[in-house]
């Protein structure tokens, strides 16, 4: 029954862009067969991989390899985008964090195989690792996992299996799928991505960043799982951030930013008690987006001013416009009507069209649970029906007449 919860659920809150914004093409056997996307800048430090999964599906990933980088992260993106579509951001985390970066594509997305599922997405995402551990050589107290939306979901349910973990970042999560709708007090066994259940089982960092007006995703979801970390880092609430557009604001780049670099000057290793050696800073209740930053808590940052210096020269506005520019390039790849006509309504409203396809799922999601919830109801009342109909039956061939008149009697009591 679960697994048909899950296959009905996948029906309507997956969202895979159809076409695909990418290929994967394979070279010449003579320069050693490598794999490359097309539509997207070809770039050295790039690797491109098909990765098997233990559900049978080949999955496309992509690994971004910085020579400056200590730490490396595991991307798991959101709903109604693909590796092409995310391809840009990536490269940019990757250098303005300082870190090696992994993202993949779940099944059914992109140029992965197979179908989109809640439990294709966990083997999807325990591929991907087992890659940076088998073939990168990445120690787990050197992974930090990033779920954004919906990856929140695999990102969870591997972290909270893995107990030495740097950190995990969760860009506005989901408590679970029926609460993106409903706001249930308790988890039913028909749900699916139960993060509020897992969240408490994760021992490193978490920093979660929500906007305040998001629309898709309430920024609800993200408070109350920051309230059930164990290890709790100082959350970014974006003031007027949506769904789908957080990369946007100043404050996302920096805020993450100082948060790896926190976690990059703890301890690799935790002592018995399950804290780190090297405790980061205690996390406050809340962060203002839009207030002065505080001289006195930005000391990591105070300790490395070369960095400081080369990063100043950079305006906020030219890093808005470098990643508006990569989200223009993925909205443009799911819209299907003509680019020519929808180039300029792209670049002033460049997230609408993703966030009433994500609506769109939720909603479809919400409706199926409805439908399926009256199903199992009506199910479970026709098979009471039947029973009582052979234990009728059965009382009539024991006791012939006198069993009716004994039936009979206690109806009539009751």
């Amino acid at each position: 029954m679960g697994a048909m919860t899950s296959s009905m659920a996948a029906k309507f809150a997956f969202f895979p862009p159809s076409p695909p914004s990418y290929r994967v093409v394979a070279a010449a056997e003579e320069a050693g067969g490598t794999l490359s996307m097309t539509d997207v800048a070809e770039r050295e430090n790039v690797d491109v991989l098909r990765l098997g999964t233990k559900r049978g599906n080949q999955i496309v990933a992509v690994y971004m390899k910085n020579s400056t980088a200590s730490l490396t992260v595991l991307y798991s993106h959101g709903n109604a985008a693909d590796l092409g579509q995310m391809y840009e951001l990536f490269s940019e985390l990757s250098v303005h964090l300082r870190v090696n970066l992994m993202g993949y594509d779940y099944s059914g997305y992109g140029q992965s195989t197979g179908k989109p599922s809640e439990q294709n997405t966990y083997a999807d995402i325990q591929a991907a690792y087992r890659c940076l551990v088998e073939t990168y050589g990445v120690k787990e107290e050197d992974v930090i996992l990033y779920g954004q939306s919906v990856g929140s979901g695999p990102t969870l349910d591997l972290a909270s299996r893995l107990s030495r973990l740097r950190a995990v970042v969760l860009h506005s999560p989901i408590l679970s799928g029926l609460r993106v709708m409903y706001p249930v007090k308790r988890t039913y066994w028909f749900d699916i991505y139960k993060n509020i259940d897992k969240i408490p089982l994760v021992k490193c960092p978490v920093l979660i960043i929500h906007g305040t007006e998001d629309d898709v995703v309430d920024c609800s979801h993200g408070k109350q799982l920051w309230e059930l970390c164990k290890e709790k880092y100082e959350p970014l609430w974006v003031k007027g951030g949506n769904h789908c557009d957080l990369e946007l604001y100043p404050e996302y780049i920096k805020h993450l930013k100082k948060f790896i670099l926190a976690v990059e000057k703890s301890s690799h290793f935790r002592n018995g008690s399950g804290k780190y050696a090297n405790q980061i800073e205690k996390p406050r209740n809340s962060t203002d987006c839009r207030d002065k930053p505080r001289p006195s808590t930005d000391l990591r940052e105070k300790s490395r001013p070369s960095t400081d210096q080369r990063e100043k020269p950079r305006s906020s506005t030219d890093r808005r416009e470098k990643l508006r520019a990569s989200i223009d390039k993925r909205e443009k790849s799911r819209m299907i009507v003509d680019h020519s006509e929808k180039e300029n309504s792209n670049t002033d409203q460049p997230e609408k069209p993703r966030n009433s396809i994500d609506r769109l799922g939720w909603l479809r999601l919400s409706y199926n649970f409805l439908l399926f919830f009256i199903y199992h109801m009506t199910y479970n009342l026709w098979r009471y029906d039947e029973i009582s109909r052979i234990v009728q039956y059965r009382l009539f061939q024991a006791h012939g007449s006198s069993g009716l008149r004994i039936r009979k009697k206690s109806n009539t009591r009751l």
